[in-house]
């Protein structure tokens, strides 16, 4: 209950210290088209970046969890193998749909 609460109370502060960050310009200031995209360009590459760390954790736990499997029951190698290699494709198309939405919003910009 503490750890929730210790959580709650950082939470509202870091709120609280951001919304003068947000305050307006005074006078005039604009945002510069080469801002937007130098910025666009930087956070792409941090999507893409946590995008494949993520798909990379969750294809090696999803080997070693077949290997186990495997280990514990050959005779389910066949169903074991099919649901491996979906889980793959399924984890794998996380990192190429960010891919193709960092391409497009790159490219566009």
């Amino acid at each position: 209950m503490k750890r929730v609460l210790a959580l709650v109370g950082i939470t509202i502060v870091l709120l609280l210290f951001a919304l003068p960050a947000l305050a307006q310009e005074a006078g005039g200031g604009g945002t510069n088209r080469n801002d937007v995209v130098m910025w666009v360009v930087i956070t792409s590459g941090f999507a893409m970046t946590i995008a494949s760390a993520a798909c990379g954790y969750a294809q090696a736990k999803a080997t070693a969890a077949a290997c186990e499997g495997l280990a514990r029951n050959p005779g389910a190698a066949p169903a074991i193998r099919f649901a491996l290699i979906l889980a793959l494709v399924l984890i794998e198309s996380l990192a190429l749909y960010t891919f193709a939405i960092v391409f497009l919003k790159v490219t566009a910009g």
